[in-house]
């Protein structure tokens, strides 16, 4: 699919949802006041009901996979966001300590949520009980099976494990995650009785067909988390790119964020802040309503990163030769060169089977990949490798 084609279906895409947020008031200084810098407006929150678990958050919440500073994750919570995702698997474990003590004080303010990559049932239950101690909680709200691409990964054991878990008291809500097998899996979700909650990549880069997959899993009664809702969050692009650019300071980070909070289906998102200035942009999203603006920056920004982003479709057309998974490892490298978080996109890397890690791209004759959105696949598997290998 050439640019042109594509910024042609996002933007028939973008007019399709209705916005669900609305703009806030500013308050004019009395005239006789001395010229003083404003005070911060406070935040505006929008709730929203997470499918059939009762569970009412935030439409903004907080994913603490890029590890942020304690203070942020505290200072979140603060003001009122509800909604804290994070995993066992995240900075080895060491992310769940840091946001049950951020978090303390606060359990029964706030819906918490975890993950485990576990592939049996024993496994997965020791990491359900190493994260509830971390966290410093008897229970999670809701706790997801990570990162499962086809029905055949969600195995009636770990499903068994989820219910178990359930029975226990150890959480409240079951769920499964998917970077990007939504075609094939959400479907088969939304049809299983015993799953609650599923948390998708959803983004203003992916296929019109993602809202038809979120209503039908709506409808089953499903709630609907969004990740990936940066499209990759390239706040810049490398100063050597023809198309460099900050975007801070076009706004196109927070016109990301609202293009995916106006989904009604939405329950809540969980963008990813490292920083105080991060957490005050992204708490905009609910305030403020998406605009015509806000779609003219993300069809630049559409065109802008096609050559960089991997939006885990499963629409390559041809195989490595060596098997590498060529989606795992362009998401990988989005952590490096989008957020800037090169030690996880590194630890991700890493846990890669050798005989893929130890593939060298650059002596392949001929990538056989190719990606209909644009991405130069070839070069950046390569880049992957003489960063992380």
């Amino acid at each position: 699919m050439n640019s042109s084609s594509s910024r042609r279906r996002f933007l028939a895409a973008g007019l399709s949802l209705p916005a669900v947020a609305s703009a806030t008031r500013g308050t004019s200084p009395e005239p006789q006041a001395p010229a003083r810098p404003a005070a911060p407006a406070k935040p505006v929150f929008t709730y929203r009901t997470i499918g059939k678990t009762g569970l009412q958050v935030t439409s903004v919440g907080f994913r603490c996979m890029i590890p942020p500073a304690r203070r942020v994750v505290e200072r979140a919570a603060d003001p009122g966001l509800t909604y804290f995702d994070t995993a066992r698997g995240y900075q080895s474990g060491n992310n769940e300590r840091m946001v049950g003590a951020a978090l303390k004080g606060k359990r029964n303010q706030i819906t918490l949520s975890s993950k485990t990559q576990a592939g049996t049932r024993e496994q997965a239950l020791a990491d359900l009980d190493t994260s509830l101690k971390e966290l410093g909680t008897d229970h999670l709200d809701i706790w997801y099976l990570h990162a499962k691409q086809a029905p055949g990964d969600v195995t009636d054991d770990l499903i068994d494990a989820q219910q178990t878990a359930k029975k226990a008291g150890k959480i409240r809500f079951a769920g499964v995650s998917t970077h990007g097998g939504q075609p094939e899996l959400m479907p088969w979700l939304a049809k299983n009785a015993r799953i609650d909650v599923i948390l998708t990549s959803y983004n203003f880069t992916m296929d019109p067909g993602m809202n038809a997959l979120i209503e039908e899993a709506s409808k089953a009664g499903k709630g609907i988390v969004a990740m990936k809702v940066m499209a990759g969050g390239f706040r810049r692009l490398r100063p050597t790119d023809p198309n460099y650019i900050k975007l801070k300071q076009d706004g196109g980070l927070l016109a990301a964020l609202k293009w995916v909070v106006r989904n009604p289906l939405v329950n809540t998102t969980i963008p990813s802040m490292t920083d105080m200035e991060q957490l005050e942009e992204n708490l905009k999203a609910m305030a403020q309503p998406f605009g015509p603006a806000d779609q003219k920056l993300l069809a630049a920004q559409l065109e802008r990163i096609s050559p960089f982003y991997c939006r885990m479709c499963g629409q390559c057309s041809g195989m490595c030769p060596q098997g590498v998974p060529v989606p795992d490892v362009l998401r990988f490298l989005t952590y490096a060169d989008g957020y800037g978080q090169f030690a996880l996109a590194r630890e991700r890397y890493s846990e890669l089977p050798q005989q893929y890690a130890s593939v060298k791209c650059a002596d392949c004759p001929g990538c056989q990949v190719r990606c209909p959105n644009g991405v130069r696949v070839a070069e950046r598997l390569i880049r992957a490798q003489e960063l992380f290998a």
